[in-house]
């Protein structure tokens, strides 16, 4: 990966048939729409690709059938951590192996490594395999914080070329851009405040919205790389509810429901995870209304 991916990187989701089993032909549907929008990458078998329920096959099918889908039309980022370093390490070096352009690492959850913990960790993924990655920071779900004195250190690794900063604290994410903006790709890894901190040196986004709005969301990332703050804001306020109502519950349930509604997935989606409340299904479906996304009648 010789230069920095900017611009709507989307999360995109896993689509399942209500059996739970993997639904291949939707998901290369849903890839090109993706590629026909502008979306600027495709991030598979990520937390919102639900790579926390799939088997270790079906992650490495995932990343293999995507590679051949987009077919190097636009990179492929695979979702390839763990909060086992063995397994971390055999999912990079699979991802590496069927030809993704990245790897984007979440830090180790459950098990709260101490930040010298996550150093190594992070080391011995960047000097095993020879891939571009790209560090996750989410500790909302992971109870774990990759502090930014640690990415600095994991910065000077020739491997290490970006980070997803799931924190939601823009103050936070603006301190990253000033201390590793020169080294490292920044990427919001909230949508809701994507527009301020591109607007502010990032790179782009990692986005859950752009799965159901995957042409706003280009559109928006690109007039906030251009410095075009009034453009950036005029597009991302038809997105601000869907930022909102599309965590209304874990992530992905609301954005597969919503897929679903748009009639471009089947509802399934897999234990522990069941489908969005119906307490939920007003404020979804508004958030799209807002956007502009057309449901189906028989939604």
């Amino acid at each position: 990966m010789s230069e920095r991916i900017q611009g709507s990187l989307v999360a995109i989701v896993t689509p399942m048939e209500k059996s739970g089993a993997l639904d291949l032909a939707r998901f290369d549907q849903l890839v090109e729409w993706h590629i026909e929008s502008g979306t600027d990458a495709i991030v598979v078998v990520g937390t919102t690709g639900e790579s926390a329920t799939l088997c270790a096959t079906e992650h490495c099918v995932l990343v293999a059938h995507c590679v051949a889908v987009v077919n190097q039309r636009v990179p492929v980022i695979a979702g390839t951590g763990s909060n086992s370093t063995q397994e971390a390490l055999e999912f990079t070096q699979s991802a590496k192996d069927y030809g993704a352009d990245a790897a984007l690492l979440v830090t180790p959850y459950y098990t709260r490594p101490s930040q010298e913990g996550l150093y190594q960790h992070f080391k011995l993924l960047a000097e095993s395999v020879d891939i571009p990655q790209i560090l996750y920071n989410v500790p909302g779900r992971t109870a774990c914080d990759l502090h930014i004195d640690t990415v600095e250190r994991l910065a000077q690794l020739e491997n290490v070329v970006g980070i997803k900063d799931a924190t939601g604290d823009l103050q936070r994410g603006r301190e990253l851009i000033k201390r590793c903006g020169d080294k490292l790709a920044i990427y919001s890894g909230e949508d809701g405040i994507a527009r301020e901190l591109i607007l502010a040196g990032a790179d782009g986004t990692i986005s859950v919205t752009a799965n159901v709005a995957p042409a706003l969301m280009a559109k928006m990332c690109a007039a906030a790389l251009a410095g075009d703050q009034d453009e950036a804001e005029k597009l991302d306020a038809a997105l601000a509810m869907l930022h909102r109502n599309l965590f209304l519950e874990a992530n992905p349930v609301p954005v597969k429901w919503a897929l679903a509604q748009m009639g471009l997935i089947s509802p399934g989606i897999r234990l522990p995870l069941v489908e969005l409340s119906a307490e939920f299904h007003v404020q979804v479906l508004q958030a799209l209304e807002a956007a502009g996304i057309p449901i189906p009648a028989a939604a």
